[in-house]
């Protein structure tokens, strides 16, 4: 098995009709051409058991052969402020801020200044190869001063860090002050040295903090990325004293050193954007790349607050991370005019390079302000970005015992093994060990394709198959249109279903469904662990969002203290039931427990029997078991699973209408459902893990149907589409569908 030669991505995931979308694509060296062709997908699903992989061809000008080229990426968040005047003028310097590096001892890497490499020209402060701060003064001529503290940095430690030269007499002063000092830990260090005067160079680069910049044939690059936080980062115009130093770190704008002052940073403000402020007048704002993480705890943080709304000064710092990457910036290969009148649904280019192939979803929604179907499926495109390219796989010692089985190799994940730039899920951590909050779109996603794992996007082309085996004209948004265009753009529906898995949400999103509902709307929970994560998108570039693993939940990482609310919008982050909106407040149902090994069935319930709902199993026998077959580890229940608990929400006339049973011990209960670990939270004797299917109505004449199980879908096309998995959904749709009321709604 080899790994993929070719990977691509689009400028968006959602497109109507009259509307450009653009496809960037990157091979293999050694790779000459490649062949594009546009698909519409109604199944992704290949394996020999399934209903069969089923691509249908568009006839597009686009489709065709194209010259390959290799596009790197580059990974690695930094901050890049233009070299104004009042920099480039600089003879003598103080430079210094307050840093917390998670990594120190990785090898060189950027701290801040106005330096390049290899023309060892202008200055900063840098973590050399034994962990230890340096100052560095170059004119780029051979003239170089070095300045090294001799004492190595400690893992998660703030520190003071200072570099000061004077360009008349060449003295130069190296500070390495920890806030905190503990015995037998030596890492504080003044250094003075005697350089040689009139050193500072002017490179042909941006002033720049968490990296090391490199010009070449007039081009410049980042590289040597930090790891950790920067705070309080000043630019003086003179070599000051210490008292001036500290001065100018607390109060750059009151101190007496005020007219010296070149820059002082505040990554407080402005925290929902990429815009680094400078407080002085000279106004020399920064950019970040690559997102680094804000609304993290500064030096001066206290505990006193725990939203940075509350107290920004407390939150002055970035987090910086050599693996950051928020948009690969490949230029595009080509582009698709969606031609009118092309139907909504899911769509794909499909690329094929020799032996290889890869292939970039993408979903046609309907003429913006219109419907061109009765019923709406929502396609969870925020839980495909905050899963994209999870590296469980590869990264996980425990993914194994997490799915009780041994995990195979495919091309995807060797490709994931082989070429870490490519990005990380919210799932994963940061290369010094702290957890992913941000992810996004605009790079190669390979676990959201045809022909792979039936999680997410693949497992949702069930749902998408079943219903064109079943004749049911369709529309599909995915999330961002929703956060976008909330309830106006589910009220042009009769029924809205939801794919397999719709586990992140944003508060515009919510709101929508929420509102869709208590309006008269009908919606269809096709999934399980729904609603669960918030999330927030950028507020000024698409494609990119944000989550903040607070307090609880079942997790990979957990949120730093004092680090719960997101940058993005300043909204407390977490679970949505610790924020008072539990999934089964809306659906009847919510997140209780998983295990991914085999799925269950479901057994009738006394509310399948009631007048209200008796509809529902029109054709289903009252014994038979429900969906003891399927795609997804053999049964109809399984994988993850929502729960009836009243205490959280659920609507006191919802009619229970099944609930599996005969779950192995690999399922367990969720986090936030345990007060203390004890032995029978495992499958087998724990009440609680079972799925719930539920019905309710509400007023205005609308509904909520859940299955409450990610592996229902998988169901569905079993024995050629007639089972009864099968018929409990056509009914639902059928009777959704019908603008006839529902008695007592």
């Amino acid at each position: 098995m080899h790994t993929k030669k070719i990977v691509g991505y689009a400028d968006r995931m959602g497109v109507a009709p009259g509307e450009r979308i653009a496809f960037k694509v990157s091979c293999a060296e050694g790779v000459a051409e490649y062949q594009a062709e546009i698909v519409r997908v109604v199944c992704g699903d290949d394996q020999p058991a399934g209903p069969g992989l089923k691509l249908h061809t568009m006839a597009v000008p686009v489709n065709g052969t194209y010259p390959a080229r290799h596009q790197p990426i580059r990974t690695g968040s930094w901050v890049s402020v233009p070299a104004g005047p009042a920099i480039r003028r600089l003879e003598s310097f103080t430079v210094q801020a307050m840093v917390m590096p998670t990594t120190p001892a990785k090898g060189w890497q950027g701290l801040i200044g106005w330096w390049t490499e290899p023309t060892e020209c202008g200055f900063g402060l840098f973590v050399d190869d034994k962990g230890q701060t340096l100052l560095a003064v170059g004119d780029g001529k051979g003239g170089v001063g070095l300045v090294r503290s001799g004492k190595a940095l400690v893992a998660g430690r703030w520190y003071l860090v200072s570099g000061s030269y004077d360009g008349t007499t060449g003295a130069a002063t190296l500070i390495q002050e920890p806030v905190e000092r503990f015995p037998h830990t030596v890492d504080a260090a003044e250094v003075r040295a005697a350089c040689k005067p009139g050193l500072v160079g002017r490179p042909n680069a941006q002033f720049a903090m968490a990296t090391i910049l490199t010009e070449k044939s007039g081009a410049i690059t980042a590289g040597a990325m930090f790891n950790g936080r920067i705070d309080a980062a000043r630019l003086a115009s003179r070599a000051l004293s210490r008292l001036e130093i500290e001065r100018l770190r607390d109060a750059p704008l009151a101190s007496s050193s005020r007219a010296a002052l070149v820059a002082a940073w505040d990554f407080a403000r402005e925290m929902s954007s990429d815009r680094v402020v400078d407080l002085s007048p000279n106004q020399l704002h920064g950019t970040t790349v690559n997102t680094p993480t804000r609304a993290v705890r500064g030096w001066t943080w206290t505990g006193e607050a725990g939203d940075w709304r509350a107290k920004p000064e407390h939150y002055g710092a970035i987090h910086c991370h050599d693996d950051d990457l928020d948009d690969a910036g490949w230029q595009t290969d080509f582009e698709l005019d969606v031609p009118a009148g092309t139907r909504s649904g899911f769509y794909a280019a499909t690329l094929t390079a020799g032996d290889s192939e890869d292939t970039i979803p993408f979903f046609v929604r309907p003429p913006r302000g219109t419907a061109t179907a009765p019923l709406l499926l929502l396609v969870p495109t925020a839980s495909y970005m905050a899963y994209a390219n999870a590296r469980e796989a590869v990264d996980s010692p425990n993914a194994e015992l997490l799915y009780n089985s041994v995990l195979g190799v495919t091309p995807d994940i060797l490709y994931l093994n082989d070429h870490p730039e490519i990005g990380l899920s919210m799932y994963d951590l940061h290369s010094d060990g702290s957890g992913v909050a941000y992810s996004s779109r605009l790079r190669p996603i390979l676990n959201m394709r045809v022909k792979g794992p039936l999680w997410e996007y693949n497992a949702d082309t069930h749902i998408t198959d079943w219903l064109e085996a079943k004749g049911i004209d369709y529309d599909v948004v995915t999330d961002e249109d929703l956060h976008a265009e909330g309830v106006e753009l589910l009220e042009r529906y009769k029924c809205v279903m939801t794919g397999t898995h719709p586990e992140y949400t944003s508060t515009p999103m919510l709101d929508a469904v929420e509102a869709y509902i208590h309006r008269g709307g009908r919606l269809i929970y096709t999934g399980a662990n729904g609603f669960y994560w918030r999330v927030a998108f950028h507020p000024e570039r698409p494609g990119i969002m944000e989550m903040r693993r607070a307090e609880d939940g079942s997790r990979s990482w957990f949120a730093e203290p004092g680090e719960y609310h997101m940058s993005f919008t300043g909204e407390l982050g977490g679970l949505w039931q610790r924020c008072g909106r539990a999934p089964q407040r809306l659906v009847g149902t919510g997140f209780i427990a998983q295990g991914f090994d085999f799925s269950s069935y479901y057994v009738r319930k006394p509310g399948s029997f009631d007048p209200r709902a008796a509809w529902i199993f029109a054709g289903v026998g009252g014994a038979e078991k429900i969906g003891d077959f399927g795609l997804i580890g053999g049964g109809a229940a399984g994988w993850e699973m929502d729960y009836v608990a009243h205490r959280h929400g659920t609507p006191p006339h919802t009619l229970l209408l099944a609930s599996s049973e005969g779950h192995t011990d690999t399922y367990l209960l969720v986090n936030e459902e345990i007060g203390h670990n004890y032995p029978t939270t495992l499958g087998r004797d724990h009440p609680d893990v079972r799925a719930d299917m539920v019905f309710f109505e509400v007023a205005g004449g609308g509904a909520v149907f859940s299955t409450s199980s990610i592996a229902w879908a998988g169901a569905l096309s079993h024995e050629r589409y007639d089972n009864n998995v099968s018929r409990i959904t056509e009914n639902v749709v059928r009777r959704f569908l019908d603008p006839k009321p529902f008695p007592g709604a």
